[in-house]
């Protein structure tokens, strides 16, 4: 597939290096030294200049492209660029927009201007906090089967009770349906076997039902409830979004920014939140607006190195709250991360990518059977993709056993037509109206028919 990205920001070199192993990129920038770099690192085609420019979307040939994305610093050139390429006869055109204003102008934008999927990074940063609160011993939550079944990333802390437990055993010790479908361990990715043994510092990734998810962390006593009161350092765009939608659940929320400006803008948007002028770096302060009484700790400032400093020292000081934060510079996301400094991370660019990618990788499988959802694990190593079993596949009633399923694949969960969810044995079978979720270290698959060697 040809591709042409606008703007080599952050969002658009990992889109380029994820898209240019099995498409054809082309990258558009204006700045030339930029683009030779990208160009000498990764197999893409480069053209210097405006992304909106009718001259230039010809020199880089967008007419034979079938997708345009623009990842630029400007919404306006952005959304022009993606209305040149359907002019010049693009089909599919994703723009990053982040101005709120335009949000009330979305529907419009994507029937006049040929929009095929526009992205907020900031409301979609907010949303998967917002998502990780309402569970907090997730570190990730991702959902399939509109809701019935969701998968939890989880990280082995020391003395947990999962430590030498082999997985064949797992219900006999818990007595709670969930099937661990995928391990990360010291950099290495495993798509497990029964008889694989759980280790201090792995992180698993865990499937089943809202409800056994909820018992099985019961069980190994440390389950947190959904955050009632929240306290959030920097009072940014994703504050808004994410403040706005954790007082829809019902949450109470607490702001703090050393901005007075922001502090009174934001109390202006927010008149149920309670907004404070001050330093969330100060630990006085934080104890002073009751940093040990809330149930999570939102760091969300400009600067990844604050963000850390806050909620390691929130860490030290609140004891069971859950602590998130927003880091967006790679090398201090896989340190946080390595050493388990901090309960989430997340960062806007890598939602960003990943919900690009995500629509690329629909837009592949459209002539297949459907892919419903599609969620990378593991830095993209691992995807957990959900098929809709279709009429069209031969093996539907086939037991599981009699199947030569790929290697590095698992079958992790069927959801039934009338909603039954089924953690798979050798006897079981796929039926066709099944939602199927395959977990997968092959990252090409396309169809449900592709699980077969």
């Amino acid at each position: 597939m040809k591709i042409v990205i606008v703007g080599v920001g952050k969002v658009g070199v990992a889109l380029a290096r994820q898209l240019s192993v099995e498409n054809r990129v082309t990258i558009v920038d204006q700045n030339t030294q930029l683009i030779d770099n990208i160009i000498n690192v990764l197999d893409v085609m480069g053209v210097c200049g405006n992304g909106a420019s009718y001259d230039v979307q010809v020199e880089a040939d967008v007419a034979h492209a079938e997708l345009l994305i623009a990842t630029t610093s400007s919404d306006e050139i952005n959304i022009l660029a993606c209305l040149v390429a359907k002019k010049l006869g693009v089909q599919h055109t994703i723009a990053r927009i982040r101005n709120p204003e335009y949000e009330k102008q979305l529907r419009f934008m994507r029937g006049e201007l040929g929009l095929s999927m526009s992205i907020n990074p900031e409301k979609a940063t907010a949303r998967e906090i917002a998502r990780v609160l309402r569970f907090p011993n997730a570190v990730k939550l991702e959902s399939f089967s509109k809701g019935r079944l969701e998968l939890v990333e989880y990280r082995l802390n020391q003395n947990s009770q999962l430590e030498g437990v082999k997985l064949s055993s797992l219900y006999e010790n818990l007595r709670v349906r969930v099937l661990i479908c995928a391990v990360s361990r010291k950099g290495q990715t495993i798509i497990p076997s029964g008889d694989f043994v759980l280790k201090t510092g792995d992180i698993i990734y865990l499937t089943s039902s809202p409800q056994e998810l909820e018992q099985f962390f019961r069980h190994l006593g440390v389950f947190r409830g959904k955050a009632s009161s929240v306290m959030i350092v920097g009072a940014s765009r994703i504050c808004y979004y994410l403040a706005s939608e954790l007082m829809e659940m019902g949450m109470s929320v607490k702001i703090i920014d050393q901005d007075q400006k922001r502090c009174v803008a934001m109390s202006e948007k927010l008149p149920r939140a309670l907004v404070i002028v001050g330093d969330g770096t100060d630990s006085e302060l934080l104890q002073e607006e009751g940093i040990q009484q809330v149930d999570a700790f939102v760091a969300i400032t400009g600067m990844d190195e604050a963000n850390i400093l806050m909620s390691m020292s929130a860490s030290r000081q609140s004891g069971d709250c859950k602590v998130v934060a927003k880091i967006n510079r790679k090398s201090l996301v896989d340190l946080v991360a390595n050493q388990g400094m901090i309960d989430s991370v997340v960062s806007a660019g890598a939602i960003t990518t990943e919900l690009i990618l995500q629509y690329v990788r629909a837009m592949r499988n459209a002539s297949g059977t459907q892919v419903k959802t599609l969620h990378r694990l593991v830095e993209g190593a691992v995807e957990a993709l959900e098929f809709g079993v279709t009429a069209g596949v031969s093996f539907t009633g086939v037991p599981l056993k009699n199947l030569q399923l790929k290697s590095g694949l698992l079958v992790a969960g069927i959801v039934r037509q009338n909603g039954k969810i089924i953690f798979p044995t050798g006897e079981d079978t796929l039926n066709q109206g099944d939602d199927v979720i395959i977990v997968t270290t092959d990252t090409s698959l396309q169809d449900i028919r592709d699980i077969l060697q």
